[in-house]
Parts: structure tokens; C-alpha cells; sequence
């Protein structure tokens, strides 16, 4: 049987380096947010020391991420590191408030894009608008979502594909049904 319990994740170090990078945060003020040493970051950066859950929370907050993203739900198998993601060793992202639940489809957040399997739970609604300097397309797999991009309100079916340019966008799932899409995001937010 799988092992199913929450890891680190393998490329924790990486990952932590690109959530700093993308942010265009340097080790110096990484460390003096989070009230470690820059020696000590480099070396979590580097794979060679390793954080405590408290001190993961505390880096999470200093880059304005939740601390899941430094987990994985299963380790992978050997040989598919960096390559494949099993639906098992999924991510989950973000905070999963509003009724929506991310999953990283991505092997890492090393990459110039990254993927997530979105799930907006039935009756879920982002009610406020929100921005971000990313080009973002998304693909309806089931369910149905209303997406609003700027003044325009769209309601889309399975099947249906959007595109957003660091336009203020929000979402709602009025409907009975969850709604299910694939969301590709450039550069990586998370």
C-alpha cells in the first residue's frame, strides 16, 4: 500500500529558492523577515540543513505563502522525481478558503509556469476581485463557472477554455455542482 502521509517535499530547497526569487527577495531580507541567518537559509535553500515545521510556517509567512506548499501528500517513486506527478502526490495550495481547492499538478515551482487541478466547490465564491502580473489560461473539465475578467461576466461550460492577462478577475460557482478545471499560471505565484 502507498504511503499517503504528508511529506516534505523532495525539492523543498529549490522550491524555497524560487518562491524567493519570484518574489525578488534576497537571502538578506529573507533572513531578516524570518530571524534566521542568511548561512542558514543558503544552506535550506542548498538541501544540507533542514527546517522545523515552526520555522517552515515562519519562512511561509515571510514569502506570503501557506506553509502546504512545502508538502507533498506521497513521496514519489523512485525515478519519476522532477518528471511525473501522481494524482496520489498531489499538493494542495493556499488555504482552500472560498471553496477552493488547489492541487500542484507541477513537479516543483522551479519551472516558468506552473499547473494546478483546481476543484471550486459548489456554492464557493471569490467576492472580491483580485490581480496579479501573470498570464493565466484555464480549462473547464467539469461542472460550471461563472469567471468574470475585468467588466466582463462569462459562464463557462466543460470544455471551455479563458485566458486572463494580469487582469482583476473573480470566480463564483452558483451551481449544485462542483467545477473542476486545469489552470496554467506564468510566472509561477506560488
Amino acid at each position: 500500500m502507498p504511503d499517503t502521509a504528508p511529506h516534505l517535499s523532495a525539492s523543498l530547497g529549490a522550491d524555497l529558492r524560487a518562491l524567493r526569487k519570484l518574489r525578488n527577495v534576497t537571502l538578506v531580507a529573507l533572513a531578516e523577515s524570518s530571524g534566521k541567518s542568511v548561512g542558514w537559509l543558503s544552506q535550506v535553500e542548498r538541501d544540507i540543513s533542514h527546517p522545523s515545521i515552526e520555522e517552515l510556517k515562519t519562512l511561509a509567512q515571510a514569502l506570503g505563502v501557506s506553509v502546504s506548499i512545502f508538502f507533498g501528500q506521497a513521496a514519489a517513486v523512485p525515478g519519476e522525481e522532477g518528471y511525473v506527478v501522481r494524482k496520489q502526490a498531489r499538493r494542495k495550495v493556499g488555504t482552500g478558503k472560498n471553496g477552493l481547492v488547489e492541487e500542484l499538478l507541477s513537479p516543483d515551482l522551479t519551472d516558468d509556469f506552473e499547473m494546478f487541478h483546481s476543484t471550486f466547490e459548489a456554492g464557493a465564491e471569490m467576492t472580491h476581485f483580485e490581480s496579479r502580473p501573470t498570464q493565466e489560461v484555464g480549462y473547464l473539465i467539469s461542472g460550471k463557472l461563472r469567471l468574470w475578467v475585468g467588466a466582463r461576466q462569462f459562464d463557462l461550460e466543460p470544455g471551455d477554455s479563458f485566458r486572463i492577462r494580469g487582469e482583476s478577475y473573480r470566480w463564483a460557482n452558483p451551481w449544485a455542482q462542483d467545477a473542476v478545471a486545469v489552470w496554467a499560471i506564468a510566472p509561477p505565484v506560488y
